[in-house]
């Protein structure tokens, strides 16, 4: 399966520049006669739509580890002819995020309290038929770009730290801004999790006012636990007092 490049017709726009009110938000699309139509979803991609135009910057042998680097944004991909490719988010189409665990509990087909990305790979290999239709009811689609240096890059284009960095939503939370993090570690014996992160990066999922990603770094440890995080929790801004007037 092909993760591709930011193909040229798409159009990204950042509705900020338009209105004040709408600062922070964005929408993507291509135009068609003079006007912005959405771009294709998903299951248009993974059909051909974008065959033939050379924007294949890597091929990867599994669709859910694909899906999953879509998911989170950037990644590393290890090469068959050995050393690792760094892949950065380079965009998405536009389309709205569709979280299938979501749909996957709400189909009765994994518990709500056993849901975490291990449960999800897990049906997914358990279930090759239904797995490919599944994943394509998110019909949004990330594009990468390949980077160079340390860390994969947040939406500030600072590299992010493991342990320290929180995807947050910006309508809510300015990117830069040190935060108190209080929640638990995943796991039964829920270990509490406080410390101070700095707000670096956004995500589709990542939507309302209390609500975090926090980058935990690569290798199979980090994957472990950012697969089971999921923990209740709240975090407090900090500003200083002439802003927080």
């Amino acid at each position: 399966m092909p993760l591709y490049g930011l193909p040229c017709d798409l159009v990204q726009i950042d509705l900020g520049q338009f209105a004040p009110d709408i600062k922070g938000r964005s929408i993507a699309g291509r135009v068609e006669n003079g006007r912005l139509r959405p771009y294709p979803d998903r299951a248009a991609i993974e059909a051909g739509h974008l065959n033939g135009k050379g924007l294949e910057i890597l091929w990867v042998d599994d669709a859910a580890d694909a899906f999953f680097l879509q998911v989170q944004g950037s990644g590393r991909v290890a090469l068959a002819e050995g050393g690792v490719a760094r892949l950065g988010f380079a965009g998405h189409n536009g389309l709205g995020y569709v979280a299938i665990g979501r749909l996957l509990i709400d189909a009765g087909k994994i518990p709500r309290e056993a849901m975490s990305m291990q449960a999800i790979r897990a049906w997914l290999a358990a279930n090759p038929a239904e797995a490919a239709t599944l994943m394509r009811r998110n019909p949004r689609y990330v594009f990468f770009r390949e980077i160079a240096g340390d860390g994969p890059l947040g939406a500030g284009g600072v590299a992010l730290t493991p342990g320290r960095s929180l995807a947050v939503d910006r309508k809510f939370v300015p990117l830069g801004a040190p935060v108190w993090l209080d929640t638990v570690e995943p796991g039964a014996e829920a270990k509490p999790l406080r410390r101070l992160v700095v707000a670096q990066d956004v995500g589709g999922a990542i939507q309302g006012p209390v609500r975090g990603d926090l980058f935990l770094g690569s290798g199979e440890a980090a994957l472990e636990q950012a697969g089971r995080m999921r923990s209740p929790g709240g975090y407090y801004l900090l500003l200083p007092k002439a802003a927080a007037k």
